[in-house]
C-alpha cells in the first residue's frame, strides 16, 4: 500500500472514531460517575473492555444488523430511556452523597447503549480500513482510548461541574432522535429535511430533558423535606 494512502486511511479512521465514539464517551462517563472513585474506575475500564470486545464481533456483522427493520428506531427509543434514566442516578447522587447505580448496572448500561451506538463507528472505521486487519485494529484500538480516557475525564468533569450532567444526557437523546429518524421505515413514512429534521431533534431533546428533571427532582424534594422533619 502507497504511504500516502496508508497515511489518508489512518487520519480517516481517527477522525471517524473522534466524531462517532464522542457519544459513546459521554454515555460511559454519565454511567459511571455516580459510582464511588474505586467502581467507577472498574466500571469505566470493564464496560469499555467488553465494549470493544463487542464492537469486534459487530464488525462482521453490522452491516447486516442494519438491515433489521426498525432496529435503529428501537435503539433510538432504547437511547431515550437511558438518557432519562441517567438523570435520575446524577439527581439521587446529588441529593444522597453516595453512589445512585451498582457497579453492574453502570457496566450493563454501557454495553446497551454502546451496542446501539456502534453501529455507525463500526462500519465507518472497516470502510476505511479497506479489509486491512492492521487497519480496522488500529481503529478499535483508538475507538478503545476514546471510550476509556474520554469516559473517565467527562465523568471527573461532572464531579466539578453538575450541568454536564445535563449535557451529556442531551447528547445521548440528541443522538437518539437521530437514530429514530435515520431508521429506514422512519425515512419512508416522515422523512424530513436537514432544517425540519434539526428541529425535531432539539425540540425532543429539550423535552426528554426537561421532563426528567422535573420527574426526578420531586421525590428528591420529598425526600429532603422528609428528612428535615
Amino acid at each position: 500500500m502507497p504511504e500516502a494512502e496508508l497515511v489518508s486511511r489512518v487520519l480517516q479512521i481517527i477522525v471517524i472514531d473522534l466524531v462517532l465514539s464522542g457519544d459513546n464517551a459521554v454515555v460511559i462517563g454519565m454511567a459511571a460517575h455516580p459510582l464511588a472513585r474505586r467502581e467507577r474506575m472498574y466500571a469505566i475500564c470493564i464496560g469499555g473492555a467488553v465494549a470493544i470486545a463487542l464492537r469486534i464481533s459487530l464488525t462482521y456483522g453490522a452491516a447486516l444488523l442494519l438491515t433489521v427493520p426498525a432496529l435503529r428506531a428501537v435503539g433510538g427509543v432504547v437511547l431515550l430511556w437511558i438518557g432519562f434514566k441517567l438523570l435520575e442516578q446524577e439527581k439521587a447522587a446529588e441529593a444522597g452523597g453516595k453512589a445512585a447505580s451498582t457497579l453492574l448496572g453502570a457496566v450493563g448500561t454501557i454495553l446497551v447503549a454502546d451496542f446501539i451506538m456502534s453501529l455507525d463507528n463500526v462500519l465507518g472505521v472497516a470502510a476505511a480500513s479497506r479489509g486491512e486487519l492492521l487497519l480496522l485494529l488500529f481503529g478499535l484500538i483508538v475507538s478503545m482510548v476514546i471510550l476509556m480516557v474520554g469516559g473517565s475525564v467527562f465523568a471527573e468533569l461532572i464531579d466539578r461541574l453538575w450541568w454536564l450532567a445535563y449535557v451529556g444526557a442531551a447528547v445521548i437523546v440528541w443522538t437518539g432522535v437521530d437514530m429514530v429518524q435515520d431508521d429506514a421505515m422512519m425515512l419512508q413514512w416522515i422523512g424530513l429535511p436537514g432544517v425540519a429534521r434539526w428541529s425535531v431533534n432539539l425540540l425532543a431533546t429539550i423535552v426528554v430533558v426537561l421532563l426528567a428533571h422535573r420527574v426526578h427532582r420531586v421525590p428528591l424534594r420529598i425526600t429532603t423535606r422528609s428528612e428535615r422533619t
